[in-house]
């Protein structure tokens, strides 16, 4: 992998992809990350869905009202009043010409009706008839069709589907109790530097407390991943080495912190070169400029190659490349159809500087004005080192490679941090 400087942000997640799709196709040969496992639905939440979800069942089962009303033949424009339906509970009785019969929203439609008008459009004559207007509806309206929403044995949910509720609902709506899913991605978290502390050790003179773990090991529970976490790891070759091996045999993905930048990384460069094939990038971004990425080969009794992110030292670049790379990576590894977030517009209330030739990733505040509109508001001080800024967040503003300076009022692209589902 060639070392490149100032690599733009779309070209480093198009040779992201292209890595993973690789080292999926390697995979799938060893029953690697294309292993499949059966779970119930209380367990299937933020899991990938292995295959297509097939309807057992047409849905709805048999043509129903879609409002409360009066069925009857659409070729009729004057009927009478004959009986009454509930839903769930079907009319026995039959439905001649010129007849209706008050329904209620998912009865079953009887025999020989076609139409429902609703209840609000009708006049009513006597307590046996209904009388409407000509022009108010045609025949067929307000109906639902037997399998109008699913038909029985099509895909009811397809398959890279990251399972949100509506989707495990949808499953037990069907009679369906289990689902097949890609088993989970095993991924290995480290934190490298002399200067780090454990939480419940006394911080020394120039030491820091290592939160990198906990906020990767929070967004890695948010996908549902299955983490070992090794500790942290001190700045020297033969730790690096073994960690990075011992890494090797348990996981199908490495995540490091720490020892990318430039002059730390001049030995972690040497054990990648041993260990893998693995490129130091320097991305036109900000916050996190420095990154490593790559592959580790295979050891003895593993199939396949770990795929390995070494991430900044800095806490907010730690997480800002992990939303802008990793995750799309890892959801890509696990058989995700959709590995990007959504992202909407918001006007922005202040203005914001910036310089064409990178992509920046600010962290912001959503809010809405007083005509409704979206706006967003930055958090202050956007310096890598201020995790506060991430904590006071709830979306990135995200600005564009080319983009300048924003003016107040301008609108701007985000990305939330959490989804509504």
């Amino acid at each position: 992998m060639l070392l490149t400087s100032s690599l733009h942000v779309d070209e480093a997640r198009k040779a992201i992809a292209k890595l993973v799709d690789e080292l999926i196709k390697t995979s799938a040969s060893n029953d690697g990350v294309s292993e499949i496992e059966t779970v119930s639905l209380d367990q299937a939440i933020n899991r990938i869905l292995a295959t297509d979800l097939l309807s057992p069942i047409d849905v709805p089962a048999a043509d129903n009202s879609a409002m409360d009303g009066f069925a009857f033949n659409g070729k009729c424009l004057e009927t009478k009043d004959s009986g009454i339906a509930l839903a769930g509970k079907p009319y026995e009785g039959s439905i001649g010409p010129g007849e209706c019969l008050k329904i209620m929203t998912g009865a079953l439609m009887p025999a020989g009706c076609d139409t429902v008008i609703p209840q609000e459009l009708v006049s009513t004559q006597d307590q046996h008839s209904i009388t409407f207007q000509q022009n108010q509806l045609k025949p067929g309206n307000n109906r639902r069709l037997r399998g109008e929403d699913l038909q029985k044995g099509k895909p009811a949910i397809a398959a890279g589907r990251l399972l949100r509720p509506s989707d495990i609902g949808l499953a037990a709506s069907l009679g369906i109790a289990t689902l097949p899913v890609k088993r989970k991605l095993r991924v290995v978290i480290l934190s490298s530097g002399d200067e780090l502390c454990a939480l419940g050790q006394p911080l020394v003179s120039g030491s820091i407390y290592d939160s990198n773990r906990y906020s990767l090991t929070g967004l890695l529970n948010r996908l549902n991943m299955e983490i070992v976490d090794c500790g942290i790891v001190r700045d020297d070759p033969s730790s690096l080495k073994a960690a990075f091996i011992d890494a090797s045999t348990k996981a199908d993905v490495l995540i490091s912190s720490g020892g990318v930048s430039v002059g730390e990384a001049d030995f972690t460069k040497q054990i990648m070169q041993e260990l893998g094939d693995v490129g130091f990038w320097k991305i036109a971004m900000r916050p996190g400029r420095p990154m490593a990425f790559g592959t580790l080969k295979a050891v003895p009794g593993k199939s396949c190659s770990t795929l390995f992110f070494g991430l900044p030292g800095n806490p907010v670049a730690v997480m800002v490349t992990f939303y802008q790379f990793v995750r799309a990576a890892l959801l890509q590894l696990n058989g995700a159809s959709q590995t990007e977030p959504t992202l909407m517009q918001a006007i922005s209330v202040e203005p914001i500087r910036k310089k064409a030739g990178r992509t920046e990733f600010q962290r912001a505040i959503l809010g809405r004005n007083a005509e409704g509109r979206p706006t967003v508001k930055i958090t202050g001080s956007q310096g890598a080192g201020i995790l506060r800024s991430m904590s006071e967040a709830n979306c990135f503003v995200i600005l564009g490679h080319d983009q300048e300076n924003i003016a107040a009022g301008d609108w701007v692209d985000i990305a939330l941090f959490d989804g509504l589902l």
